[in-house]
């Protein structure tokens, strides 16, 4: 029976945390504009001119915008990935035509193998960040079989050569796959994000400190359109954690010998 690991959800926590952090930053901002000890101090920096928000507001949005970019190259970079290792596999084989039938059958197995491995027995790993041990050695044995020196001289040194180029990139496209895989949260860059957050939120709270119902819905409408965003970045920190998993379509075909 599997075992539940918080490392598959991890991402999901942060995002928790980003949105009670955002909304408890903002009734924090509010009961001090209510209290009237603390609301009078605050209202002795009024004049602050509304176009000083958008200084600190740009700075805020840029990070944002940095960070959900990184993310979504993650994802893109995962599934080219995911994609080069299958059409590797797809070569081997068809580079293999030429052979006897024992000898492409016994490659045939092979790479159904390691798909097989890759599939079932990896893909539940990533999401934990860990990878599979058995798959890397269907791997091995894969390249193993394509080293061979009888088969280089059945297939002709080019063939061969091409051959054995097809299983390193398959190699290299697992190695980026399991890389990407260990994609995590970068604490520093979240903190300074959540740093701006709250700056962006003072300047708000700051320039509407005469009003505070005005000062209330402006801070309201910015955590409601902050928290949620950086949350949505938050959960797709990993490619290959839920909500938006990479597919193991392209090595599950393999797998099944389509």
């Amino acid at each position: 029976m599997a075992t539940w690991d918080w490392r598959t959800w991890d991402h999901w926590g942060f995002a928790g945390i980003a949105l009670i952090g955002t909304f408890l930053a903002s009734a924090l901002l509010i009961a001090w504009l209510r209290d009237p000890r603390r609301g009078a101090w605050l209202r002795s920096f009024a004049g602050v001119a509304p176009p000083f928000i958008n200084i600190v507001g740009v700075l805020f949005a840029l990070t944002l915008a940095f960070l959900g970019n990184d993310t979504w190259n993650a994802h893109d970079r995962a599934v080219d990935a995911v994609t080069r290792e299958a059409d590797g596999l797809h070569s081997v084989e068809a580079l293999a035509h030429g052979l006897d039938a024992p000898r492409r059958e016994a490659l045939d197995a092979a790479v159904r193998a390691y798909a097989t491995s890759a599939t079932r027995t990896e893909w539940p790993l990533l999401a934990a960040r860990r990878s599979s041990p058995e798959t890397a050695a269907a791997l091995d044995r894969l390249l193993s079989l394509v080293a061979d020196r009888d088969l280089g001289e059945r297939l002709g040194p080019a063939v061969h050569a091409r051959m054995l180029e097809e299983v390193v990139s398959v190699r290299d496209a697992r190695d980026r796959r399991l890389s990407l895989s260990q994609t995590h949260v970068n604490p520093l860059k979240w903190l300074g994000m959540a740093f701006l957050g709250f700056v962006t939120m003072l300047s708000v709270a700051l320039v509407h400190v005469e009003n505070v119902r005005a000062a209330f819905a402006a801070i309201a409408l910015f955590a409601a359109a902050s928290a949620p965003t950086a949350a949505i970045v938050l959960m797709q920190g990993n490619p290959f954690q839920q909500p938006t998993t990479v597919t193991s379509a392209p090595l599950a075909a393999l797998a099944e010998g389509r």
